[in-house]
């Protein structure tokens, strides 16, 4: 449950005025009529737009509309406010982050399910995925109130469902909701932060609203630890249904009130209802959240991902029928939701632009290349840790926050950099190779019996590299299009990254089923193979056996050759990344604006 591809970094069949190629030595100007922010603005960090900007953009869908109406009409101090909020909603989700990535293995211990972790994984990652889609939708067409308001929602039942479960089935379809609660809340955090500020500045405020992440890494940690000693892992999750929806209840208020200032002031129309039944509310919004592409998608990815990690359990393996069906069935079913979109949808998601403009393309693609690189072997790390590096829970959740300590600084030289020069593609040429660099080397040090020191050493090289590009990634497909599509941009690029997250942790429940088992049977001493399964499959049964006891040594071997392998697979894949960095175009932020009224 890393952040990685949770606070990204995860949106007419013509877009008015498309960005050009760039020349070789001038600036890239923005993608749409835009008018670059005055002197006295930029000095001022704020973009108080002149009277040419004093109402929302006509032809945005209402959802935007009502996002500028109360942009135009708050005040400064309302700004602040709703970065604050954030910053704590913020806080609250790093704690849980934290607290739930250092006790989900001992949840699915509980349940004879430690080996299940990915498959969870790859179904809760391919609903997160479709569901942005709606979620986008939602945005756009209700507002950015409701959205957030359903998504909290979701994620509180979630967390409900999840402190309650008594068997791995509840225990799955609680993840669900959870995964698709947490991973909306966090995109619209990017959204809201969109909204909120202007391109330049942008980077900077993505790092401010990340920032709690340097506090809840350890704290979490250490709190994780209190909660699986002096209480259980229940109330690990639950304690988080009462301070989710307590923290991020303001911001819902923040934005209505303001939303009524406008309306009062006549900036925006009050809302009126549509005027439909229930059966027509139903058939209306099934199509305008486009639920058949939902369908879809969620489907044909979960169908396809999920033989890669149960293929070992097959009662023929590779060649099992039902193995072959539901690759062939999943692949044919995501080429079906292509079609869909393309030809079929009344209220089609993925925009001609979306598909051919070459900055979100080559985004997207490196965000799915990262998000896959990195779940290939990210599942199994905390355990690695406990057992193979003898650390204590918390320890192990020190060693795996290491990212969101080392991005909570890094960020913001990052958008310090990116505000003073005004671009950003050149900080990629640094972060790629640093990123292969780290986890080439990470290969060497993920066997037992290595200093724990040089691992911490490749996790803050890999957590640079990350940390870019999660950061500019967003920043590409932002600058790509204007703030009507804002919301559809960082769905599609959440999209990506969450088809590769569920696409690496597939890769790496193969990896492991096909080489942790087998490594068992090879290493255990023949008195523990009778409970060979148990220790497959439960993480304190692997801890239960003393530190340099032959059970630990050889289970330690076990981890060392299928951690190897993870990695090596994950070092492979990032080397794509290369190609898609050339075909992001290098805009200069610095000249373009985007958002109207009172922002950062």
């Amino acid at each position: 449950m890393a952040i990685h591809n949770k606070f990204q970094v995860p949106f007419s069949r013509k877009t008015a005025g498309k960005a050009e190629e760039p020349s070789p030595r001038a600036d890239v100007e923005s993608p749409v009529a835009e008018k670059a922010p005055t002197a006295d603005n930029k000095e001022a960090g704020l973009n108080d737009s002149g009277s040419d900007d004093a109402v929302p953009t006509t032809h945005a869908q209402s959802g935007v509309q009502k996002m500028q109406a109360v942009t135009l009409v708050w005040s400064k101090k309302s700004l602040a406010a709703i970065l604050c909020l954030l910053w704590l909603l913020t806080l609250a989700n790093g704690f849980r982050t934290a607290i739930l990535y250092s006790l989900t293995p001992y949840a699915t211990s509980s349940f004879q399910s430690h080996s299940l972790l990915t498959v969870i994984s790859v179904v809760s990652g391919a609903m997160t995925s479709a569901l942005y889609i709606p979620v986008a939708k939602l945005l756009d067409v209700w507002g950015r109130a409701e959205g957030f308001l359903v998504m909290v929602g979701l994620a509180t039942l979630g967390l409900i469902m999840l402190a309650a479960s008594k068997n791995l089935e509840t225990y799955c379809a609680a993840e669900v909701f959870y995964s698709v609660g947490f991973g909306g809340i966090n995109y619209i955090i990017c959204v809201l932060a969109a909204d909120v500020t202007n391109l330049r500045n942008r980077g900077i405020a993505f790092a401010f609203t990340s920032s709690p992440y340097m506090i809840t890494a350890f704290a979490g940690s250490k709190a994780a630890e209190k909660f699986l000693v002096n209480v259980n892992w229940r109330w690990g999750f639950g304690a988080f249904a009462i301070i989710i929806p307590i923290v991020a209840f303001p911001i819902y208020v923040v934005l209505k009130v303001s939303l009524t200032k406008a309306e009062k002031q006549g900036v925006i129309a009050p809302t009126e209802r549509s005027g439909r039944n229930f059966i027509q509310a139903i058939q209306h919004y099934f199509f305008e959240l486009d639920i058949p592409g939902v369908i879809l998608l969620a489907g044909g990815l979960t169908v396809f991902l999920l033989p890669f990690t149960l293929a070992t359990t097959a009662p023929n393996g590779w060649q099992t029928d039902y193995i072959i069906a539901m690759i062939v069935t999943g692949f044919v079913v995501m080429v079906l939701f292509v079609l869909y979109q393309g030809y079929l949808a009344p209220k089609p998601f993925l925009k001609y632009e979306f598909l051919t403009d070459r900055t979100v393309v080559g985004a997207c693609l490196l965000d799915a290349t990262y998000q896959m690189s990195y779940y290939c072997w990210n599942s199994y790390f905390s355990s690695f840790l406990q057992v193979v590096s003898n650390l204590g829970v918390a320890e192990a959740g020190y060693v795996g926050s290491t990212f969101q300590v080392v991005s909570g600084v890094l960020l913001f030289c990052v958008g310090y950099a990116i505000r003073k020069t005004g671009y950003f593609r050149w900080l990629l040429f640094i972060a790629v190779p640093l990123y292969i660099f780290a986890q080439g080397l990470m290969i060497h040090f993920r066997q037992p019996n290595q200093y724990i020191g040089y691992i911490v050493m490749c996790e803050i090289f890999i957590s640079v590299g990350g940390a870019i590009f999660i950061l500019i990634m967003q920043l590409a497909v932002l600058a790509a299009v204007d703030h009507q599509h804002v919301a559809s941009a960082l769905a599609v690029l959440f999209i990506s990254g969450g088809i590769g997250g569920a696409v690496g942790n597939a890769i790496s429940g193969a990896i492991w089923t096909n080489t942790f088992l087998p490594a068992l049977q090879r290493n255990l001493p023949e008195s523990a193979l009778p409970n060979i399964m148990t220790i497959y499959s439960s993480l304190p049964a692997q801890l239960k056996y003393p530190k340099n006891s032959p059970e630990r040594i050889a289970i330690q071997e076990s981890y060392g050759y299928a951690q190897t392998r993870m990695l090596a697979a994950g070092t492979g894949l990032m080397v794509l990344s290369f190609i898609w960095v050339w075909m992001i175009r290098n805009y200069n932020v610095g000249k373009m604006t985007q958002t109207k009224g009172v922002v950062f």
